[in-house]
């Protein structure tokens, strides 16, 4: 409350998502602010995605002051801030809808078993020319290749100014490049507790939008844009520590993986086909899958293989923090809080379980599209005991919508390849 009397902040953004995981904002004055801490800030949960039904509407949003931080594109006098809110009742309950306290319930499991989990994510994107034109392909910024340095390229100026963007608004950044399809980039995350790395995410898509508007582009996380090019996947490094020592250490062991890693891959493993429809939670997101290139397409594990489901990344010397594994399902335009609560409670379910991790572990093929991983989702008791039942019940019900609407649907494909001939 000091920073914003000092920086002359005028408006405060609530930030919260709503199940899909699309970002939702209310602005409140400086003078609303101590009664937000206390109290929070009322709306009608029943006008949000997957919230709330009209009988029951009234939530309230309580901003988290961990997560203050000053918007940096809103150079103008005065200035805007934002904070990620956790949504809860009328009456101090959390609100079982709200994908952060999924996170949050998951989480306190992971306490629970005496581990912090830490996690980072390598996330890809397309940036194009202009919005989106209903029948116009859309035309990227360049035709630059895998980590391609040329001169003038679009990319480079891009990506040094979003990341000075999520730096000034404290997200770390690890590395930048160019990916393999044109105008695609990768921004990576540097390694923090899932729940930051799950704001940080939502933080990232925000700003790498701003500035892609502001430079006079279009970003887009869309998972496969290109029927020909790879799509945009959201790879991501995981690792239970205790204390500062990672659990995942273990220098006797092939990979140098401990048996609680091992445990941790074999329990994601055995429920990858049950959290595909929230990990992977778009129709396009199964044409990433099948699609080629590096997406895994099937269920296994491996140390080099850049299509296995779950890679176990080299071991650096003298650096046992950095063993982790690598799950490689996840695209970029999943719910953060929901794909990384299944993710950890797949794994965990191995640790406690204390699953074996067979070398030659028998692959399987990744649900092959939306329907298929929806029905399997719906299955789950996993799934139903981590999302609980009203998000549950709210995901199986859209993406069933979703599916059905696609189905229906008359493509380009059908229309260039049957009306010629029939």
């Amino acid at each position: 409350m000091r920073t914003v009397e000092e920086r002359n902040i005028r408006f405060v953004r609530l930030w919260f998502t709503d199940v899909l995981g699309f970002l939702k904002s209310v602005a409140i004055s400086p003078a609303e602010l101590e009664a937000a801490f206390e109290e929070g800030i009322g709306f009608d949960g029943s006008s949000i995605e997957g919230y709330a039904r009209q009988t029951e509407s009234d939530m309230l949003a309580k901003p988290d002051p961990n997560t203050f931080s000053i918007l940096p594109w809103r150079t103008e006098a005065p200035g805007a801030a934002r904070m990620f809110c956790d949504i809860v009742m009328p009456d101090g309950s959390p609100s079982p809808s709200d994908p952060r306290q999924v996170l949050r319930r998951t989480l306190s499991k992971v306490s629970e078993l005496g581990f912090t989990a830490y996690v980072h994510p390598e996330i890809e994107f397309f940036l194009f020319k202009e919005p989106p034109t209903p029948g116009k392909k859309p035309e990227p910024v360049d035709y630059a290749g895998y980590f391609d340095h040329t001169p003038n390229m679009i990319g480079h100026d891009f990506r040094r100014a979003a990341i000075t963007m999520l730096e000034a608004m404290g997200v770390s950044v690890e590395f930048s490049h160019h990916e393999g399809a044109p105008g695609q980039q990768e921004i990576d995350l540097r390694y923090a507790d899932a729940l930051s790395t799950a704001d940080n995410i939502m933080t990232f898509r925000h700003v790498v939008k701003e500035v892609a508007l502001e430079q006079g582009f279009y970003a887009s996380f869309m998972p496969k844009p290109f029927t020909e090019f790879p799509g945009s996947a959201m790879h991501t490094h995981v690792s239970l520590f205790k204390d500062d020592t990672n659990a995942f250490y273990d220098g006797g062991m092939p990979y140098n993986l401990s048996k609680v890693g091992r445990s941790f891959v074999a329990g994601i493993l055995q429920h990858t086909p049950e959290i595909t429809a929230v990990t992977n939670q778009w129709v396009n997101s199964y044409k990433r899958l099948h699609g080629g290139g590096e997406a895994p397409n099937l269920i296994n594990w491996g140390p080099s293989n850049r299509r296995s489901l779950i890679q176990i990344p080299m071991f650096k010397p003298k650096k046992e923090n950095s063993t982790r594994i690598e799950f490689r399902a996840p695209d970029s335009a999943c719910n953060p809080y929901l794909a990384y609560s299944v993710m950890i409670a797949a794994g965990l379910d191995g640790v406690t379980k204390e699953l074996e991790l067979p070398d030659n572990y028998p692959a399987k093929e990744m649900p092959q599209n939306l329907n298929e991983a929806t029905a399997i989702m719906e299955k789950s008791t996993l799934v139903q005991e981590t999302l609980g039942e009203h998000v549950f019940d709210y995901v199986l019900r859209n993406k069933k919508a979703e599916w059905a609407e696609y189905a229906r649907q008359v493509s380009a494909f059908e229309l260039d390849r049957h009306l010629p001939v029939l």
